[in-house]
């Protein structure tokens, strides 16, 4: 088993809501929801292999299936944030801002 940090991309977050039926997935492509399916219902054995090869994938639906807040987790990975504040409010610019951290502030501190 790895020791490596696991990192979730968005996409698999995405795959992974999808599989689960929540708001925010996408469907993925035909291989990789087999793959899911095979992750989510294989024994610990098969499942650790699999993880080997696939720990993003393997990892979302852990974290999914086993974690009382892991949707939510996953939900917050595909979130659009705020480049500047990490804010998930919207609204957002081109540049990635919210709308507060793309209002100017004036130099005096006063509109």
């Amino acid at each position: 088993m790895s020791t490596t940090p696991l990192t979730i991309t968005p996409e698999t977050a995405r795959h992974v809501l999808w599989m689960f039926g929540h708001p925010g997935g996408q469907q993925p492509g035909r291989f990789t929801q087999h793959l899911a399916a095979a992750i989510e219902c294989a024994d610990c054995k098969h499942a650790a292999i699999l993880a080997e090869a696939f720990p993003d994938l393997a990892g979302a639906i852990l974290l999914a299936k086993h974690h009382e807040d892991g949707i939510q987790q996953l939900k917050d990975m595909v979130a659009p944030r705020c480049t500047r504040c990490t804010d998930t409010d919207g609204p957002f610019t081109s540049d990635g801002l919210c709308e507060p951290c793309a209002r100017p502030v004036p130099l005096g501190g006063v509109m």
